[in-house]
């Protein structure tokens, strides 16, 4: 099928690369942008804090004062967002993607929304002749710098046949579930696995603590046996020394928590370890660690709750 763009202004890239649109630059979005232009993709970025766009700017992306003006030009139009309201203001709010997108244009959405919100915004995009991806993605910051996410994918299989080149700059590992939704699905389950890894690792490590043994060497040992996990990995280092640079926000992972435990709820399932950790994350982000890594769920064992008493 032959697709037709309009013009945009001159962008470096490889002309033989679709033009893509980039929308929301956050930890995850900017080394994904980057990672796109280094690539070669003709590329336009919009973030609303407007100085998130300067470093690709500088680097020759084109930016746009709205989400409408960077898609008006672009055949791919991905969004990595933080929320269900978030991506349906960047697509139909004014200013957004809808007012300018071309017919036969696709948007991939990196973004973690609900299945359901996915489902209504490709129907909705679908009377304008655009298809829809959605394709969440794990791995955290090290993953999106290093281009080696795994992204979860719904939708229509055309849909990501288109998307694959630029989808294999961003992750090593593309896996397909299904209609739309069922990326966003995945990803839910990959957060409640998340939630009990990193909480079980912060509870190991407030027992190796308080008996006074060595908690670096507890962390080596322990990698290579049934015990391994990537939080082990690579969290444990910054729970052991209190410190939390930004990987993946807690109120994030609060919110997507959010999402599973609805999700679970409208199937009947019971999610009492996912409840708990909601629990303490919430007493966390009430505390004011909301803008730390999730990793801060440590916290919860030398602050919020120093002796581990039961609430």
């Amino acid at each position: 099928m032959t697709r037709s763009f309009p013009d945009g202004p001159d962008r470096p890239g490889n002309p033989d690369r679709p033009a893509v649109a980039f929308l929301g630059l956050g930890a995850l979005g900017a080394p994904m942008a980057g990672r796109l232009l280094a690539a070669g993709f003709p590329l336009t970025i919009h973030n609303r804090t407007r100085g998130a766009e300067e470093p690709l700017a500088a680097s020759g992306a084109i930016r746009a004062a709205t989400p409408a003006e960077a898609a008006a030009s672009s055949e791919l139009i991905a969004l990595c967002l933080s929320d269900d309201l978030a991506v349906e203001d960047v697509l139909f709010a004014q200013g957004g993607v809808a007012e300018s997108v071309s017919p036969g244009a696709l948007v991939i959405d990196f973004s973690t929304i609900s299945a359901a919100t996915s489902s209504r915004l490709a129907g909705r995009l679908r009377e304008l002749g655009v298809g829809y991806l959605d394709a969440p993605v794990t791995g955290g910051t090290e993953g999106a710098r290093a281009g080696t996410l795994s992204v979860l994918c719904g939708g229509a299989s055309d849909h990501l046949d288109r998307a694959r080149p630029l989808l294999e700059v961003v992750g090593a590992r593309i896996s397909h579930f299904g209609p739309v939704g069922s990326g966003q699905q995945v990803k839910a389950v990959n957060q409640i696995l998340v939630a009990g890894s990193y909480a079980a690792l912060a509870e190991g490590l407030a027992l190796a603590r308080a008996q006074g043994l060595p908690l670096q060497e507890v962390c080596a040992a322990l990698e290579g046996g049934a015990a391994g996990s990537w939080a082990l990995q690579n969290r444990a280092s910054q729970m052991i020394e209190n410190t939390y640079p930004l990987g993946f926000r807690l109120a994030l992972h609060r919110k997507d928590l959010g999402i599973a435990l609805e999700t679970a709820a409208s199937a009947g399932v019971d999610l009492p370890i996912s409840a708990r950790v909601a629990g303490i994350e919430d007493a966390l982000i009430s505390a004011g660690h909301g803008d730390e890594d999730v990793s801060a769920l440590a916290r919860w064992f030398t602050e919020t709750n120093p002796k581990g008493v039961r609430e």
